[in-house]
C-alpha cells in the first residue's frame, strides 16, 4: 500500500484569483486540460474536480439555480451544490471530494488533492464483538488519552508535567497520580505534532530515564516532529516516522493510520486506531484533518474544542485592539469554532464523541491578564450543542482518570457501568505548577555570554534565513510586564535586505513592533527554538502598521527555522572580548549552524 500524498492539481496567480466572481467558477489546467470548479463566497473558497461521481460527466452552470451554488452534469442531469459539496439530484447520493485551497503570500492559490482521499477503506475489517473490559479509554489530562486495546496500551500526546510554549501554558487538570507510571508502561505512544502541549520534553525526559526504548510513532511531516530531540538531551531510542495513509499493523487485531492536516500538512497530524474492526478517530488539533474527508460512523471520535490557542488578538496593542474589541472578537471566534465542531461531529455521526485537548490555563501570575481575558469554550458547551443537533450521539466529557468501556457503551449507551468516573475526592484541577523551576531555566539564558556581543543580532537573523520581504521589525526586550529594560536590546531588522538600521527606512514598508519577555526571547535565540514559544505562549506584545498579518514572516519563524541551532561557539571564538562598549567588527560573520 502506497502512502498518501498531497498533489498540486491547479495553480492560479494573484490576478486570476482576483478575477474570481461570487458563486461558481470553472477553471481548466492548461498543462493537462483537466477541469475544476471553484466556489467563492463570504466564507472563502471551496473547490473540487469538474467530474460527476455518477459516471464521470462534466458539470456546467445550472441555469435554474438563482443562487449561483449548483452545477448540472451533462450526462444525466445530476446536480451538485458546490457550497456544501452535496448532490441535490438525486439527494443523499454522494458527497463530492473537496480539494484543499492553499492561498500563497502573493495572493495566488493552489488546489491540492490528497491521494488516496480515504485510505482507511483499504483492507476493511468487519467489527467483532467487544467483551466487557476489552477496550477501555482513559482520559489523563489535556490531549493525553490512554487506550487499553486487548493486552496492549496505547497512549496519545503525553503532556504530564511542566509548561508548554515556554511558560505560557500550564496544565489545567491534575493528571492521575500514576500517570507517569502508565506512560512508562505503555506499549506504544503516538505524538501528533511538535507543539509542546503534545510533545512535552519535561514529560519525555522521565520516559527516557525509565524506558527510552518504548515505541513512539509520529507522522512524516515536512518539519520532523522530533527536530529538537538531540538538543533537548532527552534520550529516546525507538522513534518511528510513519508515512501518511498507511495501516500500521501492531498485531492481528490492532492497527492504526496517521493522516495529515489539510491546512497545516507541514506539522499537524491525526490518527485512526482500528481494533477488531472498531475505529477510534482522534483529530487532535487539526484545522482540516485529511482535507475534510474523514470516516463516518466511527465508534469513538476525539477532537479539540476550546480555542484561545493563539497570540491573536490578545497579545496585540494599538489601534482597534482594545479590550472590548478583543472580547467581541474572541466571543465570535469561540462561537464559530463551537458550531464548526458540532456540525463536523453531526456530519460524521460517530457513535460516541469526546471533546478534549483544550485543558490548559495561563496560570503564571504574570499572565493574569491572559487568564482573565482569553476566554475559551467549555467541553460541556460543545457537548450540549451536539446533543441538540444530533441527540443520537453519546457525548463524554471526562475528568482526569475517568474511563470509558467501549464495548459496554456500544451495546447500551444508557449502561451506567460503561463509564467509570474518578472517586469523589479526586483532585481535578491543578493548584501548583513549580513555576520557579521552569521559569529559572528560561531566565538562565539572560546571562549567556553571546548576549554581551551585539553581533549576535546579525548572526542570529542571518542563521534564521528570512529575507527579501518588505517588512521592518522592531524587537524590544522587556520585563514580565512588557516594560522596556535598561540595558536590554532594542533593535530594528529590515527583512528586505536583512540589514539592521538605527532608524526606519524612508521607503514605503510594513512595520511590526514586538515586545518580548527577555528570558523567553533569549532562550529561544540561544537554543534556536521556534517562535511559537513567544507567540502561542503569550510571551510578547505586538503592534503593526498597517494592520495586516504577515503570514510569510510568522510562518518562517514558527515552522521553518533551521533544524540545527545557531553555532554560538563559532561566533564567540571570533568576537573581541567585551571591554566597555568596544565596537565589534562583524564583517567576518559567515558560518551559522552547529552540527550536532
Amino acid at each position: 500500500m502506497t502512502s498518501q500524498r498531497a498533489t498540486v492539481v491547479l495553480s492560479l496567480d494573484a490576478e486570476a484569483v482576483g478575477s474570481l466572481k461570487e458563486g461558481v467558477n470553472f477553471k481548466k489546467n492548461p498543462e493537462d486540460a483537466k477541469c475544476y470548479i471553484i466556489y467563492k463566497s463570504n466564507d472563502g473558497l471551496k473547490a473540487c474536480r469538474n467530474q460527476c461521481k455518477h459516471q464521470g460527466g462534466l458539470f456546467i452552470k445550472d441555469i435554474e439555480d438563482l443562487d449561483g451554488r449548483t452545477v448540472k452534469c451533462t450526462k444525466h442531469n445530476w446536480k451538485l451544490n458546490v457550497s456544501n459539496m452535496k448532490y441535490m439530484n438525486p439527494p443523499d447520493s454522494f458527497l463530492q471530494d473537496e480539494l484543499e485551497v492553499e492561498i500563497s503570500d502573493d495572493g495566488g492559490l493552489q488546489l491540492l488533492e490528497l491521494k488516496p482521499i480515504d485510505p482507511w477503506l483499504a483492507d476493511p475489517r468487519e467489527p467483532l464483538e467487544l467483551q466487557e473490559g476489552e477496550v477501555k479509554v482513559a482520559y489523563i489530562t489535556h490531549a493525553c488519552m490512554e487506550l487499553q486495546l486487548g493486552q496492549r496500551r496505547f497512549m496519545f500526546d503525553p503532556w504530564l508535567k511542566g509548561p508548554a510554549f515556554a511558560r505560557g501554558w500550564w496544565l489545567l487538570h491534575e493528571p492521575p497520580p500514576d500517570s507517569l507510571d502508565r506512560l512508562c508502561a505503555a506499549d506504544l505512544i503516538y505524538i501528533s505534532h511538535m507543539h509542546s502541549d503534545h510533545l512535552s520534553f519535561p514529560t519525555l525526559k522521565v520516559l527516557s530515564e525509565r524506558r527510552p526504548d518504548v515505541p513512539i510513532y509520529v507522522g512524516d511531516t515536512l518539519r520532523p516532529v522530533f527536530w529538537y530531540l538531540q538538543q533537548s538531551q532527552v534520550k529516546l531510542t525507538n522513534i518511528n516516522v510513519i508515512p501518511f495513509g498507511v495501516w500500521q499493523n501492531i498485531d492481528d487485531h490492532l492497527r492504526f493510520m496517521i493522516l495529515m492536516d489539510g491546512v497545516h500538512p507541514e506539522m499537524d497530524t491525526c490518527i485512526i486506531v482500528d481494533y477488531k474492526g472498531h475505529m477510534i478517530l482522534n483529530t487532535v488539533d487539526c484545522t482540516r484533518p485529511n482535507g475534510g474527508r474523514l470516516p463516518q460512523n466511527v465508534d469513538l471520535m476525539l477532537s479539540d474544542f476550546a480555542g484561545g490557542a493563539s497570540g491573536f488578538p490578545m497579545t496585540f496593542y494599538g489601534g482597534k485592539y482594545n479590550d472590548s474589541w478583543k472580547a467581541q472578537f474572541i466571543k465570535n471566534e469561540r462561537k464559530k469554532l463551537l458550531n464548526y465542531k458540532a456540525l463536523l461531529v453531526k456530519s460524521l455521526q460517530p457513535k460516541i464523541y469526546c471533546p478534549f485537548a483544550g485543558y490548559f490555563v495561563e496560570a503564571h501570575p504574570s499572565d493574569r491578564y491572559m487568564k482573565d481575558t482569553n476566554v475559551k469554550n467549555t467541553a460541556e458547551d460543545l457537548s450540549a450543542l451536539i446533543n441538540e443537533l444530533a441527540p443520537n450521539i453519546l457525548t463524554w466529557t471526562p475528568k482526569p482518570g475517568a474511563v470509558l468501556d467501549l464495548g459496554l457503551a456500544l451495546r447500551d449507551h444508557t449502561n451506567s457501568e460503561a463509564i467509570t468516573n474518578p472517586p469523589a475526592n479526586t483532585k481535578i484541577y491543578k493548584d501548583s505548577w513549580e513555576f520557579d523551576l521552569y521559569v529559572d531555566e528560561l531566565n538562565s539564558a539572560i546571562s549567556s555570554e553571546i548576549f554581551k556581543h551585539q553581533s549576535w543580532i546579525q548572526f542570529y537573523y542571518t542563521w534564521a534565513g528570512f529575507r527579501n520581504y518588505n517588512l521592518v521589525v522592531r524587537v524590544i526586550e522587556t520585563d514580565d510586564n512588557f516594560e522596556s529594560l535598561t540595558g536590554g536590546y532594542d533593535y530594528l531588522v529590515d527583512f528586505l535586505d536583512l540589514s539592521f538600521p538605527t532608524t526606519r527606512p524612508d521607503r514605503e514598508h510594513s512595520y511590526v513592533e514586538i515586545k518580548n519577555r527577555i528570558g523567553v526571547m533569549r532562550y529561544v535565540v540561544l537554543h534556536g527554538r521556534l517562535w511559537d514559544d513567544l507567540y502561542i505562549g503569550f510571551q510578547n506584545r505586538i503592534s503593526r502598521d498597517p494592520d495586516i498579518y504577515h503570514h510569510k514572516f510568522w510562518n518562517h519563524f514558527q515552522t521553518e527555522l533551521p533544524v540545527c541551532r545557531p553555532d554560538w561557539d563559532w561566533l564567540l571564538q571570533r568576537v573581541t572580548p567585551v571591554q566597555e562598549d568596544t565596537p565589534q567588527d562583524n564583517s567576518w560573520i559567515g558560518n551559522y549552524c552547529v552540527v550536532l
